[in-house]
């Protein structure tokens, strides 16, 4: 049943990133997070949905287009904390980026989101 919760949170904070227009980026965001969200992301720590909504809509301008951002594993949560794996493409076989998201969930909201994130391409000679 935690998972349920965990994953519920997780997707509406994903189709953050896929949202129709910038206009839906910040109630979707409000569904999954709560007012005082912790994000530890690639560009440091950061507190606030509107500090969650600038990094949202940075990625959805990404300079090679548009992208898609899609939750790719299960939701693992002991206890509190849950992880999954995401990846985002870009149009036209653009750079893409996976990673591992750790988020801490308090009344069945996100409270603490932790990226570790890098692009994927051909292994390192």
């Amino acid at each position: 049943m935690q998972e349920e919760t965990a994953q519920s949170a997780i997707d509406m904070f994903l189709s953050a990133f896929n949202a129709s227009d910038d206009g839906r980026v910040t109630a979707l965001l409000a569904q999954a997070l709560t007012s005082d969200v912790v994000f530890h992301g690639p560009l440091g720590r950061s507190e606030g949905i509107e500090a969650v909504e600038r990094f949202v809509l940075d990625l959805r301008r990404h300079p090679a287009g548009a992208g898609t951002m899609v939750r790719c594993s299960a939701v693992d949560m002991p206890g509190e904390w849950a992880r999954y794996r995401w990846v985002f493409t870009t149009p036209g076989g653009g750079p893409r980026l996976a990673g591992t998201d750790v988020v801490h969930l308090r009344r069945s909201l996100i409270d603490q989101i932790i990226v570790f994130a890098g692009e994927t391409g051909p292994p390192a000679v």
